[in-house]
């Protein structure tokens, strides 16, 4: 188990800083080559598709408005119309909305890019936080640098199913030993480039009782963040907010977030729901896939809510 100077110590050993230029933004996105692409594709044996994120429910997790819109503004004579509305002959009608959403937490499917966590003021390849303004958002390793997706090979590893339980207690850590075992029993083996699922069992719980409250949960331990970076992976996912909770360590809740994000530029997708996938993967007894991510393009935020789709 890593000591908390170990996992302090992380911020050197694991950095990707420089590692493909000062100026890189896209952190360890950057091991998605074209090659990777082409190899994911050739994943695809079955043609069938899944979604792994969870339905956003409205209004409880958005805000809806269904009044003026800005965009009415390029649209003279609607800017009073209700919703939702019809022509005066009745047969052409329309429904619009205004949402408005705070996907970071623990419920909405979403990738977080690497200007989401800041560590002694400092984000992923060395910018200063000072670049993040509360106006216009970051000028620095946005999700829109994710602006042509994140398309790879998908590996989920089921480790709920590795240690024969229907979910991971509360509090359990998942770590290098778990997921080794997973790729041995599953038959497959995580390579540069690929995304990696962890299956907890959580969304199980979360489809059979709903969301948990508290801040306890099953997750990635910090002694993964090693065998990530060694394997070269671009992308992890969990159906959790990521990691353990509590972490283990007094000076640093997350971890996983904190030196993924800031040290290695590696991109998270938290709150997944890889329930269908993982009875998917059982049935094909296939176990990768193509898997695509598709944040939208919002202009200087530290992420964006998606719907991950793996296809078999």
């Amino acid at each position: 188990m890593p000591t908390q100077d170990d996992v302090l110590g992380y911020f050197n050993t694991l950095s990707n800083w420089g590692r493909w230029g000062d100026d890189d933004e896209l952190g360890t996105l950057n091991h998605i080559t074209d090659e990777v692409r082409l190899a994911a594709a050739r994943a695809v044996r079955h043609g069938r598709s899944v979604s792994c994120g969870w339905e956003v429910a409205v209004p409880e997790e958005m805000e809806r408005s269904t009044t003026t819109c800005p965009c009415y503004a390029d649209m003279p004579g609607v800017e009073n119309m209700p919703l939702p509305g019809f022509r005066n002959d009745r047969h052409w009608g329309y429904s619009n909305e205004r949402l408005g959403i705070l996907f970071h937490g623990n419920t909405i499917t979403h990738v977080d890019s690497p200007c989401h966590i800041f560590w002694d003021g400092t984000m992923y390849n060395g910018r200063p936080h000072s670049l993040v303004d509360a106006a216009t958002g970051s000028a620095w390793a946005a999700v829109t640098a994710a602006a042509n997706g994140i398309i790879t090979r998908g590996v989920l590893l089921d480790v709920a199913k590795v240690r024969e339980v229907s979910w991971l207690e509360p509090g359990q850590g998942v770590y290098p030993d778990d997921l080794e075992e997973a790729e041995r029993r599953q038959g497959v083996r995580v390579r540069s480039g690929d995304a990696v699922l962890l299956r907890t069992g959580y969304g199980r719980v979360r489809h059979e009782a709903g969301v948990t409250s508290g801040f306890t949960q099953a997750g990635w331990h910090a002694s993964c963040l090693p065998w990530l970076h060694e394997r070269e992976v671009a992308l992890i996912g969990a159906d959790t907010p990521q990691d353990v909770q509590p972490s283990g360590y007094e000076d640093m809740a997350m971890p996983v977030h904190t030196v993924g994000l800031v040290a290695m530029g590696l991109w998270l997708l938290d709150n997944c729901d890889l329930e269908v996938c993982a009875t998917t993967a059982a049935e094909l007894d296939q176990w990768d896939f193509h898997i695509a991510v598709a944040p939208v393009r919002f202009a200087g935020t530290s992420g964006s809510p998606v719907n991950p789709i793996a296809t078999f």
